[in-house]
């Protein structure tokens, strides 16, 4: 069960007589994100993200497992998130999931698994016998708004630093070794999915901002959600509530979001390389 307190009239009306000024109310520019900072964990695929007040873990792990009927040659990807009161105190960890969490989860199936970010051919052992099931469990630590920025910047960074044991086939026969015989194998990931949130406050879409906080996203009418990677590749896209938006819209909140998945491309690769020099 979600309780969330809803920020109150006052609180409401400062913030957007703020933004028809062109004023957020933490100092940022209107298209600006939080600070963003990613550290790599000793072991692979645990990283953990702060945007802001934002804070998120992310694990990712992998067993071996029989796949899917329809696809007997490829491995499985799946994801989890949980939000509890830890992060916020309107949330109850073991309950019901909320729709948060489901969002977050929806969002992270479009974006890794249906725009191919990972090779799932690649995860397959012994074609309808054996495949990696690959897991990322997502654990929020503190709700400062924007979860979906945050969870997809864990997520792929997360899959990127993560590396599975080496198995060798022998006829029908699978033997994986453990990484202290064998030198583990990186997942392989063919592009890395970055989600771009704004938040908009009035219904003909003019009054829009970048990475909304979390008293932002309270009062925001809609939310657009674009999804790009660093070859420029659109990758998914989501809305929802509000008005429709025009075309010029979209293509201005493209053109920023373009510039900040490479600024966000460069900190998640500067993250690895710390990662692996340490």
């Amino acid at each position: 069960m979600v309780v969330e307190i809803p920020p109150s009239n006052i609180e409401a009306s400062f913030l957007l007589e703020s933004l028809r000024k062109g004023i957020r109310i933490d100092g940022r520019g209107i298209y600006d994100y939080r600070t963003l900072k990613i550290a790599c964990g000793p072991t692979y695929g645990l990283v953990e993200v702060q945007l802001g007040q934002t804070r998120v873990l992310a694990r990712v792990s992998c067993e071996v497992t029989r796949p899917f009927p329809d696809r007997p040659s490829e491995g499985i990807v799946q994801f989890n998130a949980e939000l509890s009161s830890l992060a916020a105190p309107g949330f109850d960890s073991g309950g019901k999931p909320s729709v948060q969490e489901v969002a977050v989860v929806r969002m992270l199936e479009r974006v890794v698994r249906q725009s191919r970010a990972i090779d799932t051919e690649a995860l397959c052992i012994l074609s309808g016998e054996k495949v990696w099931a690959v897991r990322v469990d997502l654990h929020f630590l503190d709700h400062g708004g924007n979860l979906i920025d945050a969870a997809s910047i864990a997520t792929i960074t997360a899959l990127r630093h993560f590396k599975r044991p080496d198995v060798t086939v022998d006829g029908e026969e699978a033997i994986i070794h453990d990484v202290r015989e064998r030198n583990p194998v990186p997942l392989s990931v063919h592009h890395t999915p970055i989600c771009v949130s704004f938040g908009f406050f009035d219904t003909a879409g003019d009054l829009a901002l970048l990475d909304p906080s979390l008293l932002e996203e309270q009062v925001q009418i809609a939310s657009y959600t674009i999804t790009l990677n660093s070859h420029r590749e659109i990758c998914a896209l989501n809305k929802a509530g509000g008005a429709p938006l025009s075309a010029e819209q979209i293509q201005r909140c493209t053109q920023i979001a373009l510039a900040k998945v490479d600024e966000i491309s460069d900190k998640i690769q500067e993250a690895l390389k710390n990662s692996a020099a340490a």
